[in-house]
């Protein structure tokens, strides 16, 4: 029998942003230069398949500094950050750190530090929990950032000096909650300061973008990312809330519930920023052995920021 005809449109820009190219490339550059191991606190970045695939490679991943033996082998920061507290701790046991921070997340860092240092208390807009969110609370003393995550939470905001507050936000939020949430603050605390270019980055807004445009042209959204990826799981909600009756965010082709996919006309396609594109041709192939497909691709923004290697692997390329 012929198989149904499909018409898929695919976000553009999806996947990979500059920040976790470097992150990854940084991994990769210094199981080049040094050998395995390297060490790598946390994940790298938030997707299954590229930390399995870099473990395979010669990454050893861990939660904690303590787990890392004494070693000479380089030890990565992941792109989310980490507190002030893990590079001193390492710079105690005298490890090679190389930090992999998403530059864009070190803008945030050094904000919430020039607020505090002019003796404002920061609020910080973010998921609890999330690394990146406990790398920027750690870059100031405890109880100098307040977090908020809902409008509620800026309801029961109650800092001691209401009259000098700053916000930050976590880079990879849903620009529309985080409008809403800045708004509320502003009307609550009119004096509040704001950054000068806002926190979200580009990657974050423009794949939400894309996804605005297409969800509400498709029967079913598939995001390729996974889980645990915060910019993933925003694109899924951005994709409900654009009008996409189904939207399901899968990390591999095997992961798909065929039950949901059944009787499509249309389809859109999206990855999260940590997402690798292999992920997203191998779901399209999937959709392939079950549909006459057509790929479109719908572009909103082009995209060409490049961040180089940490300064430590540049160097020892160079050398």
């Amino acid at each position: 029998m012929a198989k149904p005809p499909l018409r898929i449109l695919l976000c553009a820009p999806r996947g990979f942003c500059a920040g976790v190219i470097r992150a990854i490339d940084a991994v990769e550059k210094a199981l080049s230069l040094y050998g395995p191991p390297v060490y790598v606190r946390h994940e790298i970045v938030h997707n299954k398949y590229v930390v399995e695939s870099l473990r395979k490679k010669g990454a050893v991943f861990v939660d904690e500094l303590e787990e890392i033996p004494p070693t000479d082998a380089p030890v990565i920061f992941s792109a989310h950050g980490v507190p002030k507290s893990v590079p001193a701790a390492a710079a105690v046991r005298r490890f090679f750190a190389i930090d992999a921070t998403c530059p864009l997340v070190t803008k945030v860092h050094r904000e919430a530090e020039l607020h505090h240092r002019r003796g404002r208390t920061v609020v910080l807009v973010g998921h609890a929990r999330h690394p990146e969110v406990v790398g920027t609370m750690g870059q100031l003393p405890d109880g100098a950032v307040l977090l908020v995550e809902t409008l509620a939470d800026v309801e029961r905001l109650a800092p001691r000096e209401p009259d000098n507050l700053a916000y930050v936000t976590q880079t990879t939020l849903s620009v529309d909650d985080t409008k809403d949430l800045v708004a509320a603050l502003a009307a609550r605390f009119p004096t509040i300061v704001g950054p000068h270019k806002e926190d979200i980055c580009y990657a974050t807004t423009n794949r939400q973008e894309a996804v605005k445009r297409v969800a509400p042209e498709v029967d079913a959204m598939i995001v390729v990312g996974s889980p645990n990826s915060s910019n993933s799981q925003r694109l899924k909600e951005v994709a409900e809330r654009a009008g996409c009756a189904i939207s399901r965010l899968i990390l591999r082709a095997e992961d798909i519930d065929w039950s949901l996919f059944q009787g499509l006309q249309s389809l859109g396609i999206t990855a999260g920023a940590s997402a690798p594109e292999v992920l997203v041709e191998e779901i399209i192939d999937a959709f392939d052995a079950h549909y006459t497909i057509e790929v479109e691709t719908v572009s909103t923004a082009d995209e060409s920021v490049f961040f180089p290697l940490p300064r430590d692997l540049r160097v020892s390329g160079a050398a």
